[in-house]
């Protein structure tokens, strides 16, 4: 057999095997007959392709269920205990680590604040790699073991000269080749992405986009974000979901309104960002000092106060129209039919403004297109954008049908 007829098929062998594993991954739990149907391969091939998942211990049989007038079919399912993944939320106020199994189950998490870094780059590679350290312990899992660690970051990665380099305004990081840092000390393969973009294709797999055409998933912090995630309708593209972040932030909603970070005015983040919100609360006259340190904290402090009325109620009313608007005019540009609010202030004040932003969004979007969406509370928890940076290796691996990274 020629060198280049042995490339075609371990070519086509890696192509198949990541075709049925992709699908296993994002469907959950399928039997063979269903995977033949819906893959364009032959019966005889999926069944190969199995087994050779089998034997390396990427998926397992996963019970029988009926079929219509047959013999019972036997689930395959993907194997969370095939490997352990860390995902790595870089945020504004926070590092957060966390690790999963290959299903994306949560096994352990560490968050630091970065008060005391001034977000330097140095001192922020020293909290990460304290975290992976921290969470690989507590299970009694080696670092060297790991299928890789995805990093998720509040900014723009370019590839430049060969580098990964990380634009991100928030922090203060212009060009910082934060991937060649972490891989000096973590013998694993380091991915990294913007954090709106990963975590869109977190809450598509395992979170509130699930079935969704097109999802919006707003991340909400400090900063303000927005993923626009796509599922793929082909069964040898399920992981190549499209998933585009946008400057979202920074769209002006108010002509000539208060000043922006990012130096022009009226931006959306300057409205419902966590820090504008409890700025908004203090300057009220009647506003009583917050008992909490940290803008986490006091934003859960405010969320509470809310539940008697008073001025911490009108600053979310406030908060939740901004952002109504915010959505619709998302909704207008992009016909989505989700839009999925996510990250730690919208997990923080999700449920006190959800009716009030879709009352809002009504009122703002065109009918036709609010009639087509749902809007809904993200699924994944506080440790949203870290398990969406835990993505980034999963994808890896399933691109690579199974192979373990080298």
């Amino acid at each position: 057999m020629t060198r280049a007829v042995q490339q075609t098929t371990r070519d086509l062998r890696r192509h198949n095997r990541s075709a049925v594993l992709s699908r296993l991954y994002v469907q959950g739990p399928t039997s063979r007959q269903d995977l033949t149907k819906v893959s364009g391969l032959s019966s005889a091939t999926v069944s190969n392709v199995v087994s050779d998942l089998i034997n390396d211990g990427v998926v397992a049989e996963a019970g029988l269920v009926g079929s219509d007038g047959g013999r019972p079919r036997t689930l395959i399912q993907v194997r969370g205990e095939f490997g352990h993944v860390v995902g790595v939320d870089i945020g504004e106020t926070h590092v957060q680590i966390g690790l999963f199994d290959y299903t994306l189950a949560t096994l352990a998490t560490a968050t630091y604040s970065v008060a005391s870094t001034r977000l330097e780059p140095e001192s922020v590679i020293g909290l990460v790699l304290a975290g992976v350290e921290e969470v690989v312990s507590q299970v009694g899992v080696e670092t060297g073991s790991l299928l890789g660690v995805g990093v998720g970051v509040p900014g723009a990665v370019q590839q430049i000269g060969g580098r990964e380099l990380v634009y991100a305004p928030t922090l203060g990081w212009s060009a910082v080749p934060l991937a060649d840092m972490l891989r000096r000390d973590l013998p694993v393969p380091v991915y990294l992405d913007n954090c709106a973009r990963t975590l869109g294709q977190a809450e598509m797999w395992r979170g509130a986009g699930r079935g969704a055409r097109r999802a919006i998933v707003a991340l909400l912090g400090v900063g303000v974000g927005a993923a626009v995630a796509t599922s793929s309708e082909s069964f040898r593209d399920m992981t190549s979901m499209t998933s585009t972040t946008s400057e979202w932030g920074h769209t002006v909603i108010n002509v000539d309104g208060r000043p922006c970070r990012c130096g022009s005015r009226g931006c959306l983040e300057a409205y419902v960002g966590a820090e504008a919100v409890l700025d908004d609360y203090l300057a009220l006259p009647d506003a009583r000092p917050f008992e909490s340190k940290g803008t986490e904290a006091r934003l859960a402090e405010l969320v509470a106060r809310a539940e008697d009325g008073g001025g911490a109620s009108q600053v979310l009313g406030k908060t939740a129209e901004y952002l109504g608007i915010g959505i619709a005019n998302l909704i207008n540009l992009l016909s989505p039919d989700r839009v999925v609010l996510s990250g730690w202030a919208g997990e923080t004040m999700g449920s006190a403004i959800l009716p009030a932003v879709r009352e809002t969004v009504r009122r703002h979007a065109v009918s036709y297109m609010y009639g087509q969406v749902r809007i809904e509370l993200g699924q994944l928890g506080q440790e949203a954008v870290a398990l969406g940076a835990a993505t980034l290796p999963v994808v890896q691996v399933l691109a690579s049908g199974g192979s373990l990274p080298a």
